[in-house]
């Protein structure tokens, strides 16, 4: 009994060594901080910074920061960063590049230009650490973007704005330590520059085109190795962040640019996205969180006067700089004040970049120990405070969004149903797919699958067989947050069959695989399809995706004249969009001005920045001339119409066939509207 006890109170010794009993308290952080928290209305972020607080060196030293913690919490920030790069909107970014560029500009020199003065003249530092705290100033890290992450807004232009600044302002703070420390040890020479300049150049080539080409290899090959795609993603993250660190930068900066390079090969709403995110947030992200607030020493505080005046000012002027630079963005770009605060709650927070600057002036003997321990709680106060700013801001965009969406939407996104029949299993995997990417997520209601039984003796057995055969396909749709549900129904035909499932459920869109028989043209526009489309009046889409859908470049939109009278035009307009979104890829629009007008309307009024570029086309009779210049990963979309509706006439009809003679192994796809 002395025994057990004694081994007991080894095991509970502080600070605590056993790595497993170190774990399950970590755990239990991460499961009830945010809980306890969220009853009193603190974002859950801060229950973490202050647990680790608690539990830090500095409090009741129950953790201590060792190896295992560092591990983890580098695990937590280089995920963080990722995820932002891998989220990143590349069509809103693009558009807005050179809003990005200017807030950049302004959150990495307006905080430097007060910054400096201050600290060289009001608290009396040298010109270097003066330059270096200053520098401190302009840097920040993501660490409120899972709020941003987890309300659905990573996509919004404030985001993407920040973001894109983030990467910009931390990358030039760094470039500048790098600066001053060869500086301050005599070493700017032009083999410095050569060497800075060769490592960035060969790193981002490496990035940007060796990475991708070996991540759509891998997808491609190993295509039903789901589990593997996700190691594959973590292993180019990390050794994308010790290849930043060998072309002199930081880790986090690799991170980041792994999520670029992988950002259209990951759509949004894929069970691999789902997967990177859920391990992420409920694990990695909120280890680097705990492991921030370990790193606070409140006792700074009761260590003088000089400490007190050292760390309000260097909060102030921290928080103050930030602050005039997300105004004066808003002020240029126009805004909305939601947008504002969601600009500075994401740029505000100082942690990772800013303590990696300190330490290293610290660690240089450019800094002292009251700039390092006045830099501590300004981590704490920057964190909460922008905490605060973007569960608060993010909250308010999202009223106001819903309000505008309400006046907007033409249909009912909230009660969306998606119908996929399934005639046979070939292809089905990519059918499904388009389906998760497209669903809207506002819609509680599952992707219903159906399958139509022939009304015979074994109709029963047949149901069970075929049910057993898409199990799969629903465990890989719920792996990506998307519920689905197997339909079975007996009927003489399948037109028959789909149709009466369609007016069941009510589906608004119902997605149909392409033909797998001869005779397409027999196929599409004879009795099955032509029953579908007259008894049923929802938008049908008929799809063929010969290659995963990440690997695709490019949506060749093909929309005859009038197009944009039809009830359904916003409908599948809207999808087509958000597969444009969700793959990161152009679309190619031929069609009429008043159609192009149109869509420009739609994107305006919805807010949807799409990749467009167009083309005049009206030219039916010579529509082939449209495929010469089509390349083996576009998607051929033609939007076509029933007969008697106002955008059609007699050569839709035939444009089917002659699409399936010319590009058997093409994706393409058919869209009849509402």
């Amino acid at each position: 009994m002395d025994t057990i006890i004694n081994q007991l109170i080894e095991e509970f010794q502080l600070p605590l060594h056993n790595p497993v009993l170190i774990f399950s308290l970590i755990l239990f952080i991460i499961l009830l901080a945010p809980i306890v928290l969220h009853r009193i209305r603190i974002p859950g972020i801060i229950g973490l910074i202050v647990s680790g607080i608690i539990i830090g060196p500095a409090g009741l030293n129950i953790l201590e920061k060792s190896l295992f913690v560092d591990v983890f919490s580098t695990i937590g920030l280089l995920y963080i960063m990722f995820i932002a790069g891998l989220e990143l909107d590349l069509n809103e970014f693009k558009a807005n590049r050179n809003k990005s560029l200017l807030f950049g500009f302004l959150t990495f020199t307006i905080p430097i230009s007060i910054g400096f003065p201050v600290c060289y003249y009001i608290l009396g530092f040298d010109f270097n650490a003066s330059l270096l705290t200053s520098s401190m100033f302009a840097t920040h890290t993501l660490v409120t973007y899972p709020i941003v992450s987890k309300l659905g807004l990573s996509k919004n232009i404030a985001v993407a704005v920040t973001v894109g600044g983030t990467i910009l302002t931390d990358t030039a703070v760094l470039v500048l330590l790098a600066v001053i420390l060869g500086s301050h040890q005599g070493g700017l020479t032009i083999d410095f520059w050569m060497r800075l300049g060769i490592s960035l150049v060969l790193f981002s080539a490496f990035m940007f085109l060796v990475i991708p080409k070996i991540a759509k290899w891998f997808f491609r090959k190993l295509e039903s190795e789901k589990h593997s795609h996700y190691i594959f993603v973590l292993s180019v993250v990390f050794f994308s962040a010790f290849l930043a660190e060998l072309a002199g930068l930081e880790s986090i900066i690799g991170a980041f640019v792994a999520g670029l390079a992988l950002n259209k090969l990951i759509p949004h709403s894929s069970a691999l996205m789902n997967r990177i995110g859920f391990i992420g947030n409920s694990l990695f992200i909120p280890f680097f969180l705990i492991s921030v607030g370990m790193i606070v020493d409140v006792s700074v505080i009761l260590s003088g006067p000089m400490a007190l005046i050292i760390a309000g000012t260097l909060t102030f002027v921290a928080i103050f700089g930030k602050w005039m630079a997300a105004w004066i963005t808003q002020i240029i770009f126009r805004f909305s004040r939601g947008q504002r605060k969601l600009i500075f709650g994401l740029s505000s927070a100082h942690a990772a970049a800013t303590l990696a600057v300190i330490l290293v002036g610290y660690k240089a003997g450019i800094l002292d120990a009251n700039i390092l321990n006045g830099t501590v709680i300004l981590i704490l106060v920057t964190c909460v405070i922008a905490s605060f700013a973007t569960e608060s801001a993010a909250k308010l965009i999202i009223r106001n969004v819903d309000d505008e969406e309400s006046l907007h939407l033409s249909y009912r996104a909230n009660k969306e149903n998606i119908l996929i029949p399934i005639a046979n299993l070939v292809n089905i995997d990519k059918v499904l797919d388009f389906a998760v990417l497209i669903k809207e997520k506002k819609s509680n209601n599952p992707l219903s699958i159906l399958t139509v039984v022939p009304n015979t003796k074994e109709a029963e057995k047949t149901i069970i067989k075929a049910k057993e055969g898409l199990e799969n396909y629903i465990n890989e749709a719920t792996a990506s947050d998307t519920n689905a549900t197997i339909m079975a129904t007996i009927d003489f035909n399948a037109a028959s069959g789909i149709s009466r499932a369609a007016k069941e459920i009510m589906a608004d869109i119902i997605l149909l695989g392409w033909p797998q028989k001869t005779g397409f043209l027999e196929k599409l526009i004879g009795d099955k399809m032509e029953s579908i489309l007259q008894n049923t009046e929802k938008t049908l889409f008929i799809c063929d995706f010969q290659i995963p859908l990440v690997n695709h470049k490019k949506l060749i939109l093909i929309i005859p004249p009038n197009a944009e009278f039809e009830e359904g035009f916003a409908i599948w307009l809207h999808k087509i969009a958000k597969l444009s979104i969700e793959l990161s890829v152009p679309i190619e629009l031929h069609s009429t001005a008043e159609t192009h007008q149109a869509i420009l309307k739609f994107s305006k009024e919805h807010k949807v920045t799409l990749n467009l570029n167009y083309s005049h086309f009206n030219d039916w009779d010579h529509f082939m001339k449209l495929t010469e210049n089509i390349g083996d990963t576009d998607i051929i979309i033609l939007v076509s119409s029933r007969r008697g509706y106002i955008s059609h006439f007699g050569q839709l009809d035939k444009i089917p066939q002659r699409l399936e003679r010319s590009f058997p192994h093409m994706s393409k796809m058919v869209i009849y509207p509402q």
